[in-house]
């Protein structure tokens, strides 16, 4: 697989867990220290950092030092690959049921021409 793709899987897979999910849209407000994090859970600092550390692995997260203080950011880069792999999937699925709307339109014209025709 090639590192694109390899990038997409850890991020789904990070994502895939609902703790996350809710990590990532609280960072999404402003950044945060793990243990400002864990405050909103009833679970150990110690399981939210592996939380983060997953994110971070996933490329979702990254953390940096100020002071005394180690926030943690989101990354958009990888929301940003996210998107585009979506995005693509959804205009082939939109096209998809373009060509099933014509086709059921055009059945349809041929079903009301077929009655007319048997009706005179």
């Amino acid at each position: 697989m090639d590192e694109r793709t390899e990038r997409l899987n850890r991020a789904f897979a990070a994502l895939a867990d609902p703790t996350r999910r809710d990590l990532v849209a609280r960072l999404a407000c402003d950044d945060a220290t793990v243990g400002e994090l864990a405050e909103h859970y009833d679970m150990s600092l110690q399981a939210v950092s592996k939380h983060v550390k997953v994110l971070g692995d996933a490329g979702l997260v990254t953390r940096s030092r100020e002071a005394q203080r180690r926030p943690v950011h989101l990354d958009a880069d990888v929301f940003d690959l996210m998107s585009k792999w979506i995005e693509r999937y959804r205009r082939q699925a939109e096209e998809r049921y373009r060509r099933l709307d014509a086709l059921l339109a055009e059945t349809s014209g041929d079903h009301e021409q077929h009655t007319e025709t048997e009706a005179s």
